[in-house]
């Protein structure tokens, strides 16, 4: 199978389940999401940490 066939065949796929393929788009950014938010938020406790064990060392 060519290149341009499979893309063909996927594309007539995505058309012939467009509930599947947003739900499936969703479910993705939604992961994304999550992930991003959740290192955002480690990131910034953790520095919190740093910031008061600074405090804490250095007064």
């Amino acid at each position: 199978m060519d290149l341009l066939m499979i893309i063909r065949v996927a594309f007539r796929a995505l058309q012939r389940n467009k509930m599947r393929a947003a739900l499936t788009m969703l479910g993705v950014i939604i992961g994304v999401s999550a992930v991003v938010a959740m290192v955002s938020i480690g990131q910034g406790a953790q520095a919190a940490v740093q910031a008061q064990i600074g405090r804490i060392c250095c007064s």
